[in-house]
């Protein structure tokens, strides 16, 4: 597993997440841990490191 900072969308705090290099490419939905909303992650990984990472607010 590898730690990735970056801003939540919503509050604009700095906030990590574990990221699974195995899996090349990869879209999925975690809470930001300090303001509890749900963040679209868009995730690639080329030879287990991360070329790609995009943190979206999810449109309601």
């Amino acid at each position: 597993m590898e730690e990735h900072y970056f801003q939540c969308p919503y509050c604009w705090a700095e906030i990590s997440m574990l990221l699974d290099p195995s899996v090349e490419e990869q879209v999925y939905i975690e809470d930001c841990e300090v303001c509890c909303n749900p963040i679209e992650l868009r995730v690639a990984f080329e030879e287990g490191e991360l070329t790609y990472f995009e943190a979206n607010d999810i449109e309601q």
